[in-house]
């Protein structure tokens, strides 16, 4: 069993932290779900993504994610693994220099690490991603070679794994990115 620390934020993208966050647990790792300037049991707001034929996806209110730690309280030198889902919160996550540092632990520290669709908007504010394959939401494809990475064009539905970061373009990927995932984890 892995201890998983989850950054969200509000309108972070509703399926990219509920499903992870439930998926992982059914998986017996304990997944701490922690955002900035909030303490256990506040929530943040989560935004639904969908894919409807537009030349992006669409946007509509989701649920309300209770958090289960206070991110002021995180060690990341407690934590086995990171999850950085996405949505709208990694724009504005990624400008606070407490949630870098935690993204630099466990990126330096080689820690298993999964980026969903914008996510690596705060990995490519933290480190580079020079030599990495790394996957995410295609309008983050300049974010990710501006990073250094070598951006993996991959199907919505797909994942990539390159050493211990684990990334893919959005929600349809999750049973491809939490098998990669857990493969690591074990």
């Amino acid at each position: 069993m892995a201890r998983i620390l989850l950054i969200a934020g509000d309108f972070v993208e509703d399926y990219e932290i509920m499903v992870p966050f439930q998926a992982l647990q059914a998986m017996s790792h304990r997944v701490d779900a922690v955002c900035p300037e909030k303490r256990e049991g506040d929530s943040i707001r989560t935004a639904i993504h969908d894919f409807e034929g537009d030349q992006t996806y669409s946007e509509k209110p989701g649920h309300h994610f209770t958090l289960n730690a206070t991110f002021g309280e995180t060690d990341p030198a407690d934590y086995d693994a990171l999850v950085v889902p996405g949505g709208r919160a990694p724009e504005y996550l990624r400008l606070n220099e407490r949630v870098l540092e935690l993204v630099r632990h466990f990126m330096e520290a080689d820690k298993p690490v999964a980026s969903i669709c914008h996510g690596v908007q705060i990995l490519a504010a933290a480190v580079s991603l020079e030599g990495r394959k790394v996957s995410a939401y295609p309008a983050c494809a300049p974010e990710v070679r501006l990073a250094g990475g070598n951006f993996a064009d991959i199907a919505v539905d797909q994942a990539v794994t390159c050493g211990k970061l684990v990334t893919a373009p959005a929600w349809p990927a999750h049973p491809e990115w939490l098998r990669q995932f857990n493969e690591l984890l074990s």
